[in-house]
């Protein structure tokens, strides 16, 4: 067991790309922890998807030495989508490095971040990162940090992750600012799990930092949130290899293997004590993340249902934060409803499902969670839009709304207000931090952020506003569901709510792209969009036709009559009992976000 006064756990937390892996790699290099010829770009990032984005999904951590101290890193994502990693890492901290990019100053996250950490009751070490950049300007950086955070300036550590310079001064600044852990080794057992994997071999293995007592290997421990009891099998800590260890003291973070085989009983935030001697209060744990975006997920082949319950099942084991429900649909079979943090979240999980487990699938148009007020005084929650009760019981339906922070440079502002009320949004403040940068806060509906409002705002300012965003309650909206008619039968995987303005909009768009998209049938296909009762916009896909008469080569012209009508009958016919063939490339095509 380690001292206490010579432990100090810490978490790098910033705005995306501001260099928090690329640090975490200094430092590892620093303190010796990985062998010069084993270490390589994003050592701590082990998912394949995060090497190849660049980026952190899952939060990491990793015991070093440093001048006789021990410090506990924890590494953690920096994109708005996964700040529920974010506050589960600094539950078990004492500290936060919050790292800011030379060139770029204060962003969206940068702040949603701090303010997180501020909290947390954390010590904040404040480091302006990439001072060897060209663009660098630590001076109005650090003026920035000094006016929005309210941190004094000469307070600000100045390193380059690239090179190196500034990471022995930041780890000797951790070492002085940081507080040890202040648990007390006699009293009864509590540590918090912050983290939960699956390994096929060993069962669930979970990041666990111990607040008070002693964690002793062999120990029969009580899960006090999932109130059942395991075994401990192994304890160690990540340096960043596993290495086994006999105990874990007050302050220490490692992991934790007991032969659980079920996710649930191993959650984030579950606290763990000793069954022969309890702890009577549990820790604070985390408010569970709630889902924002939902989606449909089914597989190509119907026959791969099963196939892909298991896949969510043991996804969910490593990823607490998405939910998932079996749903059918008429057009695509049996599936999933699932529910996401953010656009960048169900994607994550999507391509983690298609790699991982070698399953192909269609996703649904992405919606948010209505609340319909019925007319005899109801209130459904509706994440799907064929679930959305008939125009005639509803009394109004209400919708999610987020309060959007945007950081940019003053000479988009016109550009990005436009953006913002074209999507209903109103706004709420405008402040310059510097002369040239400034806040603009905005309440704007889910429905309109989760699409590609994102994208939109990179592509107006160049890429220089960021974007941090947080739930604002429900409103109640003038809001309708468009139905998609095929041949006179709704397709419920097409159905959508939109707002009433855009309906028609709307419909005329689906029902062009379907035209587009459906083959050609022996027989006339109406495409429809409908809003209640009402038809608000139609393409027809024309039928295939045979030339009957190719084999009449002069003669009376009543044989060709006969024949002519005799097809004219069959298609009728054939249309009364016809079904339309959707080939699967085309919910594919149609279900992608709007292009």
């Amino acid at each position: 067991m380690i001292a206490p006064d010579r432990l100090r756990a810490f978490s790098i937390i910033a705005h995306i790309d501001h260099g928090k892996t690329t640090l975490t790699d200094r430092i590892l290099e620093l303190t010796r922890a990985v062998d010069p010829r084993q270490m390589r770009e994003q050592y701590m990032d082990s998912m394949e998807l995060e090497r190849e984005r660049g980026i952190t999904i899952k939060a990491q951590n990793v015991r070093l030495t440093w001048k006789g101290h021990t410090l506990q890193l924890i590494d953690t994502p920096g994109h708005v989508d996964f700040g529920y990693e974010v506050s589960r890492s600094l539950a078990a901290c004492e500290g936060a490095v919050l790292l800011v990019d030379a060139s770029q100053g204060i962003q969206a996250q940068t702040l949603a971040n701090a303010y997180q950490a501020v909290d947390h009751n954390l010590e904040i070490v404040p480091v302006l990162n990439k001072i060897d950049l060209p663009s660098a300007d630590p001076e109005r950086s650090a003026a920035e940090i000094e006016k929005v955070l309210g941190i004094p300036a000469e307070s600000i550590l100045h390193v380059s992750a690239k090179t190196g310079e500034g990471v022995a001064e930041l780890l000797d600044a951790i070492v002085e600012r940081v507080p040890p852990p202040t648990g007390d080794a006699a009293a009864p057992l509590r540590g918090l799990i912050f983290d939960s994997y699956y390994d096929q071999y060993r069962g669930v293995v979970s990041a666990v930092r111990v607040m008070d007592g002693t964690l002793s290997s062999g120990t029969r421990l009580w899960f006090m949130q999932a109130k059942g009891s395991h075994d401990v099998e192994e304890i160690g800590v990540r340096t960043p290899g596993n290495v086994p260890v006999a105990e874990l003291g007050p302050g220490e973070v490692g992991y934790l293997i007991a032969g659980i085989k079920d996710v649930a009983e191993a959650r984030s935030g579950e606290t763990v004590t000793e069954n022969a001697r309890r702890a009577e209060e549990p820790l604070t744990g985390y408010r569970d993340p709630k889902p924002m975006v939902f989606c449909g997920l089914y597989p190509v082949e119907g026959d791969d249902f099963a196939e892909l319950r298991d896949a969510l099942e043991k996804l969910r084991l490593n990823d607490a934060s998405f939910t998932y429900e079996p749903e059918t649909s008429s057009a695509l079979g049996f599936g999933f409803r699932c529910g996401f943090l953010g656009l960048l979240h169900m994607e994550i999980v999507r391509e983690r499902l298609e790699r991982e487990f070698d399953l192909s699938l269609i996703a649904t148009a992405p919606s948010v969670e209505y609340l319909a007020h019925l007319t005899n005084g109801d209130v459904l929650e509706v994440d799907n839009p064929s679930d959305m009760p008939p125009p005639n019981q509803l009394a109004e339906i209400e919708e999610p709304f987020f309060t959007v922070t945007i950081l940019l440079p003053s000479e988009y502002t016109g550009t990005v207000m436009d953006l913002c009320q074209s999507r209903r949004g109103e706004m709420q403040k405008m402040e310059y931090l510097s002369e040239d940068r400034l806040e603009l806060v905005y309440r704007i509906p889910l429905a309109e952020v989760v699409i590609d409002f994102f994208d939109q705002l990179k592509g107006r300012t160049r890429g220089y506003a960021s974007l941090d965003y947080e739930p604002a309650g429900y409103a109640p909206a003038n809001l309708v569901k468009v139905d998609v008619l095929l041949n006179g039968v709704p397709v419920d995987a097409f159905s959508a709510i939109v707002h009433r303005d855009e309906s028609a909009e709307y419909g005329r768009r689906m029902t062009a792209r379907l035209r587009e998209l459906i083959p050609r049938q022996l027989f006339d296909v109406p495409i429809q969009a409908a809003v209640g009762g009402r038809i608000i916009a139609r393409e027809t896909v024309k039928a295939k036709r045979k030339d009957v008469l190719a084999k009449c080569y002069g003669g009376d012209v009543t044989r060709k009559r006969k024949l002519l009508e005799r097809q004219k009958e069959g298609k009728r016919r054939m249309k009364n009992i016809g079904r339309v063939e959707v080939p699967q490339e085309a919910f594919i095509s149609a279900l992608r976000l709007d292009e």
